[in-house]
């Protein structure tokens, strides 16, 4: 009985170590992206996901280094999956709506146009910039 009981104990310390470094792991990368060390955050974010791999904000955060790298697969793939995680991340569909901006997908800037205005809390005042982009999009492909 005491070895079950010793056997038990060390699996819960080892499982609360693992879940109080997953917590670093995001917190330190965080403070390496703030001071713009991206290729250290980028290490960090990604071991944060060994631990944690439903960790949205992870994801949110690679993609934003992967677009700072100009790294477009791997950017876009990083926001996908921020999305399939949290589907009402407003931060991370503005970034796909822009990024769909940018490669003139006027259709699916549509459809994440109107799915960022049911999500909307803080970045609202986006959509007047998504909708003047727009326009311009429709004026080039009219001529």
């Amino acid at each position: 009985m005491k070895k079950l009981i010793k056997i038990s104990f060390i699996y819960i310390s080892i499982l609360c170590t693992n879940v109080f470094a997953s917590e670093n792991f995001f917190k330190d990368a965080k403070i390496l992206f703030d001071q713009g060390k991206f290729e250290e955050s980028k290490f960090l974010f990604q071991r944060n996901i060994v631990f944690n791999p439903k960790d949205s904000s992870s994801y949110l955060y690679l993609a934003k280094i992967y677009q700072n790298e100009e790294n477009e697969k791997e950017f876009e793939k990083n926001l996908n999956t921020t999305l399939l995680l949290q589907p009402d991340s407003e931060e991370a569909m503005y970034m796909l709506i822009d990024m769909r901006l940018e490669k003139s997908d006027f259709n699916q800037v549509k459809e994440l146009k109107d799915k960022f205005v049911k999500i909307c809390i803080v970045l609202c005042s986006k959509i007047d910039s998504i909708e003047d982009r727009l326009k311009d999009m429709e004026a080039k492909n009219e001529s």
